[in-house]
């Protein structure tokens, strides 16, 4: 086991923890996604070996590969990078989780495409919640629209929202936004959908999620190291 990620897991759980005790919320809180896009499969491996069972791949064609040669292990993948129309089928038969839904067509899709014998597709929907111009992500006046059509799909089962933020080295600014996603996600509860994930944070805004809600990190510079 390489021991630069197996002590890089151990910082940033120990990130996550004081995180959790600073704003007491329980220690089992906030589940760690290792973002391994670009890394080789040994990484994972090696990140697996540590005791780290969940994944994030960006690229759709490279996550996929990675899940079929690291099939002797028992990992749960999720996709959090852009979907193009000619990639839902991949993703519906490969991964357990999408984090980046932001348009209905490719919910459907998803849906029509995830296999019968496969337990139903974990979905997020993406929000720009700050309106970054460069940024996918569905504007926050048109998420409930989106979130209650998703949930009638079959073989889907919408979980919450993902988010990801201009960065930003103030943690006042980043709470604000953060705190923003936070109301859309009860927003959602409110209404009566029954939401649980809160997919929120990287490397450099962890702390700051965890403090306003978030319930899934999304961390891969601190673990695996710059790409």
């Amino acid at each position: 086991m390489s021991t630069s990620v197996s002590a890089n897991l151990a910082q940033v759980r120990k990130r996550i923890e004081l995180a959790c005790l600073a704003t007491g919320r329980p220690l089992d809180a906030v589940k760690l996604l290792a973002v391994s896009k670009t890394m080789p499969a040994q990484a994972i491996r090696d990140a697996h070996a540590a005791g780290q069972l969940v994944f994030g791949e960006n690229y759709i064609q490279e996550g996929v590969d990675k899940i079929a040669s690291l099939a002797d292990l028992s990992l749960e993948w999720h996709c959090i990078g852009p979907i193009q129309s000619n990639k839902t089928k991949l993703v519906a038969e490969n991964f357990a989780w999408v984090h980046s839904i932001d348009r209905l067509k490719t919910a459907e899709r998803l849906s029509a495409q995830r296999p019968a014998e496969l337990p139903p597709l974990q979905v997020c929907l993406q929000v720009n919640v700050d309106g970054g111009s460069n940024k996918s992500g569905v504007a926050p006046s048109e998420l409930m629209a989106l979130a209650q059509a998703v949930a009638q799909l079959p073989h889907l089962q919408l979980r919450g929202i993902m988010t990801i933020p201009e960065p930003t080295d103030n943690e006042a600014a980043a709470r604000a936004v953060h705190r923003q996603a936070k109301d859309l996600f009860d927003s959602l509860k409110a209404s009566g959908l029954d939401v649980d994930t809160l997919s929120m944070g990287m490397t450099g805004d962890l702390e700051a999620a965890i403090a306003e809600g978030s319930t899934c990190v999304r961390v891969g510079t601190a673990i695996f190291g710059h790409r």
